[in-house]
């Protein structure tokens, strides 16, 4: 219990950046958390995965999860390696596709970890360990209990919990919590949006949620942003149009993709568009074990989803292809003729699409297509932002390939949809809090909602803020704990963005010198400034 009664909320990730989702609630009845997530973006944020929690792990009585994207569940088996043994409560979906999300990120982990000790044992660097390993995420999937949309259940003595359809994707949901405050005739009604769909998503209803609560914690990803509202028939002509205009003799257009959800979606337009005729038979490789296994499930819950049948129909396609062995993807290297890959992670922060960039991004006859949100400090958005070179692994390639983007297929609702969703649960009693997003997107949304509601509260927390949630409004913690990194490096490039344009700048210049004479110049200034 907290010393002032009231429920205490700690904010210890996507606190003025989109990753690393976790909310710690401390009630009368007990702690749980609202999310576990991996931080991606810089090596700063990074590194926050292998540090200790900002809690104590055995201290957590329980877990409620909003979806299964790795930046909302990807810790969840550190912290039962450090001592949690509690229940994690999910939708029914969400807790099978855990059942492959965490076992694939185990796997990354294993063999980033052998690729960077590899790396750092020719420094003498002591080598590095993985978060956690398969034993973790078996102990984690027998924890998780999976449950229905709209059905309240017990998650702490005094607090009850139910999900909403969040609309983001298979299995996503909004936690409304109800809690009991000892000396209080009402519970406090607290909302959590977890990520949010856009309206018309293919495969999921427009997000839902309840109206007259107390507190909303609201993703803010897209809240600078005002799309263009467009049809299913509008979204297929973009990505048509992208396609033809990739197409290139013994090119490749590249996709990186969340394996989930949006891996399907892609799936879908694109055998639906060669289906009606818009576009040639080409071949489609899924280079994902992740999405591969994810579209099983997928398929078992079709049922559930919107243009489920559709779905269904593209799986059967004879231009599809899924790899499922690393032999399998090797051998996408010796594919002749146009075709096109979907390549996890999204960010191109890990997985079989950094292979695919190496093979590629030096070629013009290439085409590299975003589909969804890029952190800051990913190399996603680094190449997104228009980078002439990059750095991979350690090697350095030069970006020939045709950079695009199509926003349409985003998992998110943009700053309009946020702040209609944020309207629909009005009364908000006591004040929203806006996460998930960067300082832009926060400050953007937060000026939407002022003109919407003027009299609505609106907080920015930072990272690992923690406050008192009474029912006159937010109280910050007197005593909160110190911020685990400092606030600005939250959602931004760190020194080791810096250092590696850097190198590539330093390549640049050595090459394009006139002479040796003045290369040899110019690595005596270099080495001066290095100089105690």
């Amino acid at each position: 219990m907290t010393d002032t009664g009231f429920p205490r909320l700690g904010f210890h990730g996507a606190a003025r950046g989109v990753t690393g989702s976790c909310y710690r609630l401390e009630t009368a009845g007990g702690t749980l958390l609202v999310d576990c997530g991996m931080f991606q973006g810089s090596k700063s944020e990074k590194e926050l995965n292998y540090r200790p929690f900002p809690f104590a792990p055995d201290q957590i009585d329980a877990v409620v999860l909003t979806h299964a994207h790795i930046d909302h569940s990807g810790l969840l088996p550190k912290l039962v390696r450090d001592g949690f043994a509690g229940p994690i409560h999910a939708t029914r979906p969400t807790a099978d596709l855990l059942a492959v999300m965490l076992p694939d990120s185990a796997h990354i982990q294993a063999l980033e970890t052998r690729q960077l000790n590899r790396r750092r044992a020719r420094w003498q660097s002591d080598d590095l360990t993985p978060i956690y390993d398969d034993t973790d995420v078996a102990a984690t999937l027998a924890l998780t209990r999976g449950h229905s949309y709209g059905d309240w259940l017990t998650v702490l003595p005094g607090v009850r919990a139910r999900f909403w359809n969040a609309g983001h994707m298979l299995g996503s949901a909004s936690v409304e919590l109800e809690i009991l405050v000892p000396g209080h005739r009402m519970p406090m009604r607290v909302l959590f949006s977890g990520d949010l769909g856009p309206a018309a998503k293919l495969l999921q209803p427009d997000p839902q949620g309840p109206s007259g609560v107390d507190y909303v914690i609201c993703e803010s990803t897209y809240g600078d942003t005002d799309r263009p509202s467009a049809s299913e028939a509008a979204r297929r002509a973009l990505l048509r149009d992208e396609v033809r205009a990739a197409q290139r003799p013994d090119g490749a257009l590249l996709i990186p993709s969340f394996a989930v959800e949006r891996a399907q979606e892609l799936i879908a337009d694109l055998t639906q568009l060669m289906h009606d005729g818009d576009l040639p038979p080409i071949p489609i490789y899924v280079d994902s074990p992740l999405a591969s296994r994810a579209t099983e499930v997928f398929h078992r819950h079709r049922r559930s989803l919107e243009n489920g049948r559709g779905f269904d129909a593209g799986l059967r396609s004879s231009n599809l292809f899924f790899t499922h062995e690393v032999e399998d993807s090797k051998a996408l290297d010796q594919v002749t003729g146009f075709h096109i890959v979907i390549a996890a992670s999204g960010m191109c922060e890990a997985g079989r699409i950094r292979h695919r960039l190496k093979r590629w991004l030096w070629s013009d006859a290439a085409t590299l297509l975003f589909v969804g949100y890029q952190a800051q400090g990913t190399l996603g958005r680094i190449l997104r932002d228009g980078a002439p070179c990059v750095r991979i692994q350690g090697e350095a390639f030069d970006v020939r390939a045709r950079i695009r983007a199509i926003d349409l297929y985003s998992g998110h609702a943009d700053g309009p949809e946020l702040a209609a969703w944020i309207a629909a649960r009005a009364p908000v009693r006591s004040g929203v809090f806006l996460t998930h997003g960067e300082d832009p997107a926060i400050d953007a949304l937060a000026r939407r909602l002022a003109a919407q509601a003027p009299d609505l509260k609106v907080h920015r927390p930072s990272l690992d803020d923690s406050i008192d949630l009474t029912p006159a409004g937010p109280r910050p913690v007197a005593m909160a704990p110190t911020p685990r990194i400092r606030p600005e490096q939250v959602g931004s490039l760190d020194w080791h963005n810096d250092v590696s344009k850097l190198f590539l700048d330093l390549n640049d210049a050595l090459i394009g010198a006139a002479d040796e004479k003045a290369r040899n110049a110019l690595i005596r200034r270099i080495r001066r400034a290095l100089d105690p």
